[in-house]
């Protein structure tokens, strides 16, 4: 491999300095402050034997619940920090040596009143009432497993991801619940196989936390470190959960295969295209903490359709990954602490999927592991050969098969911070002597001044490829102190002109990058302006990009003076935003609207209001008003939800852009709207439509989902397509000599575009 640049070999010095000099600060805090950080013991919980089997209803009356130890001495963060909670909450847990199962009765002194609205799988249930348990089951105080079920039974399952910052929320395990409403609340019963997790071999304990919401009176209340500063997934600061059995794995291996069938049209007048597909996920435990997955003709035909969006910039926009198979230890390659969307160095949406069109992998192994601090990861796929396929109009694929890869290690230090490093290969367009290769470095801890959250991270990576030039690495730093009433961050970022890495995302290349954040949260004891409000939100986020020699080339001072969030759950802000663009070169934003090379310089506003989501019907209307570029752009934007039942849920979100400039006038609108029938957690109906005009397309993803076991699922999946610009003599898309006749574009025909109906049935037998 080429040698690093002087820039990558001195921003990867940089890095470790930065980390000791972290090191040392904390080392130097008052005395008091470290003990008191260190001397309170954590909160356990033994479990309990499994001896008898338990019927999942949720409902605790088995005997064998009554002998298992409990915790109830759980204590409210908000709206009081240290108050009393609102109802009692009780949590006990039983193992055996296959599994993992949590009972939490959850009592409510106005029944009646509980906010429970989804029933389907992986639910937002952030404004619902909900029970959350996150297990650290390496005790390393970085990953995690987050299991949440709501009082409908809705289950929602995350990993623990960015050092416990966040959760990946697209993660999905093998593993079951049941809740039910009673005279005194409602309760909840959540079984975990140990098969589906990963786990340190040879301890008996793992960390353990729970969190409840009470959605009516927006009140969460937490076992562990109930600390507003505090993250529930900064497993760091979680109890013990103690006497666990020696877990069985059995042969730990798991044989998934898949059976997907279908047909369809993909074009206008072209000919039916049948499919017929078998595939194989086989997953392999070595010991408890590493998995190995070996994938075979990998289908991906149940996941669901991006949401579009409008893009009002020059540069593109990310889709979050949804495929199961690049879901699983996602975490451990995570790379860079503050990089954002402006540099991913592994994206994994660039393996299978290319300018929209999905690639066929014909196989491909994945290992993650943990172990004495380390985290290792590694895939390797094979990408199938495009050529004789047919997609649309202008779409470039290769001709050839792909080898892509990606290898990450990433090494445990001190409490809770990491040394790591990522390496990459191979190119989905077959270019050669693709690579990428990087180093980050973070030191985190929540026990700055004794409870305070802090973090500064380093990283630098460096990529080739056949045809790239320039400057080829890239480099950043972050000092942030993201904390309850201050959350100060301050991000650097270099993008060279040549950082353009195979398997990686970087929109915006050839920038420095320069962001800080200054939110002012904090919680006034008294009504202001006769409203009661539970939270003020002043935040200011300045972000500035030059170029790399420094000159200016975008800026843009968010800053909002006013956000309050009631005591009621409604919201309202204001914001004020000046914003500037300097142009290299003309840029269109929207067909026949060029906005020519220049500097500009602009004002721009929102107005935001919000109904708190625990109500029937809630939603959210922003709009953006102001100059823009040459003349001015008012957007608006609706989200909302109508839920009259846990049976029947609806969605709808608008995005109207009203641009008026000098260079002339457009509109760009995006409609969208979701139906979900959910007859029981295990079995879901869900149709989401959505139309823009400027595609001018319309487009709509049907799906059934129904898991007849905890192993199994069935998917039923309908896409339907319809094109503004069908030629209703031909039944095709226009063509040039159409369009150069105004009597036949006058009136434009909706047409047949594209269909597909796919079903397909897949079972995990585990061994």
């Amino acid at each position: 491999m080429p040698r690093l640049s002087r820039s990558i070999r001195g921003a990867l010095l940089s890095s470790f300095a930065l980390c000791s000099a972290a090191r040392s600060a904390a080392a130097q805090l008052p005395i008091q402050s470290a003990t008191a950080a260190t001397a309170a013991p954590r909160p356990t919980l033994r479990a309990a034997r499994k001896a008898a089997a338990i019927r999942l209803d949720g409902r605790l009356d088995e005997p064998l619940w009554t002998t298992a130890d409990s915790i109830a001495d759980f204590v409210q963060l908000e709206p009081v920090q240290g108050g009393l909670p609102t109802g009692r909450t009780v949590v006990r847990v039983l193992t055996n040596a296959d599994e993992v199962v949590i009972g939490i009765r959850a009592d409510d002194p106005e029944p009646s009143r509980i906010v429970a609205f989804a029933r389907e799988r992986d639910a937002s249930l952030n404004n619902e009432d909900h029970l959350k348990v996150v297990i650290d089951t390496y005790r390393d105080g970085r990953s995690g497993y987050v299991f949440a079920v709501n009082a409908n039974g809705a289950r929602y399952d995350a990993l623990v991801s960015n050092q416990g910052e966040s959760e990946n929320a697209n993660w999905d395990a093998v593993w079951n619940a049941a809740a039910t409403r009673t005279a005194t609340g409602w309760s909840a019963e959540l079984v975990i196989p140990v098969q589906s997790l990963q786990f340190a071999t040879g301890h008996p304990t793992w960390g353990f936390n729970v969190q409840r919401r009470i959605q009516r009176h927006l009140e969460n209340i937490r076992w562990a470190s109930p600390i507003r500063d505090i993250k529930i997934t900064q497993t760091s600061r979680a109890g013990e959960l103690t006497d666990l059995p020696a877990f069985n794995l059995g042969a730990g291996l798991s044989v998934r295969p898949s059976v997907t069938g279908g047909s369809g049209v993909p074009a206008p007048q072209a000919p039916r295209r049948d499919e017929r597909d078998l595939s194989f996920d086989i997953t392999q435990a070595i010991g408890a903490n590493t998995l190995a997955s070996l994938t075979v003709n990998t289908d991906f035909a149940e996941t669901e359709v991006d949401s579009r969006r409008t893009n009002l910039t020059r540069f593109p926009i990310v889709f979050p990954e949804k495929r199961t198979f690049f879901l699983q230890g996602a975490d451990i390659f995570d790379f860079g602490s503050g990089t954002g969307d402006d540099m991913r160095a592994f994206f994994s949406r660039r393996i299978g999927l290319l300018n929209g069109n999905e690639v066929p992998i014909r196989g491909g192994l994945k290992v993650t592991g943990r172990g004495n601090g380390a985290n290792v990861g590694a895939l390797v796929l094979r990408t199938g050969d495009m050529s004789g396929r047919a997609f649309a109009e202008g779409t470039s694929l290769p001709g050839t098969e792909a080898t892509l890869g990606v290898l990450r290690y990433k090494q445990n230090v001190l409490r809770e911070s990491a040394l790591g490093v990522l390496v990459a290969f191979g190119d989905p367009l077959e270019r050669a002597n693709s690579w990428t290769a990087g180093i980050d470095a973070v030191y985190q801890t929540s026990r700055f001044r004794g409870n305070k959250n802090l973090v500064a991270a380093a990283w630098a990576i460096q990529t080739n490829r056949e045809g790239l030039s320039g400057e080829r690495s890239a480099f950043g730093a972050r000092l942030a102190y993201p904390n309850d009433l201050w959350d100060l961050g301050l991000t650097f970022k270099r993008l060279g002109d040549g950082f353009d890495p195979s398997l990686g995302f970087v929109p915006r290349p050839a920038a420095q990058i320069i962001q800080l954040t200054a939110n002012y949260i904090p919680r006034p004891r008294r009504r202001i302006m006769g409203m009661r409000v539970r939270q003020m939100v002043n935040e200011f986020q300045p972000r500035v990009v030059t170029d790399l020699n420094g000159t200016w080339e975008s800026y843009r001072m968010f800053f909002a003076p006013i956000n309050w969030r009631l005591e009621s759950g409604d919201r309202f802000e204001f914001n004020f935003n000046p914003t500037g663009e300097r142009l290299v070169a003309p840029f269109a934003i929207a067909p026949g609207v060029a906005i020519p090379a220049g500097s500009y310089h602009w004002h721009r506003f929102r107005l935001e209001g919000g109904l708190a989501p625990k109500r029937r019907f809630s939603g959210q209307l922003t709009w953006w008003f102001g100059p823009f570029y040459t003349g001015y752009l008012d957007e608006v934007i609706l989200t909302s939800a109508w839920k009259p039942s846990p049976l029947v849920n609806f969605e709808f979100n608008m995005t109207r852009n009203i641009g008026r400039l000098a260079q002339g006038n457009f509109t760009q609108d995006l409609y969208g709207t979701r139906m979900r029938v959910n007859v029981s957690p295990n079995l879901q109906f869900n149709s989401y439509a959505q139309y823009d005009n400027q595609s001018d397309t319309f487009g709509a993803n049907t799906r059934l989902r129904w898991t007849f076991s905890p192993l199994g699922d069935l998917f039923v999946v309908y896409n339907h397509n319809l094109r503004h610009d069908i030629d209703p003599e031909t039944g095709r898309p226009y063509t040039t000599s159409a369009l150069s006749d105004p009597s036949r574009r006058l009136n434009p025909h909706w047409g047949f575009a594209s269909n597909q109906l796919l079903v397909k049935v897949q079972y995990a037998f585990r061994f």
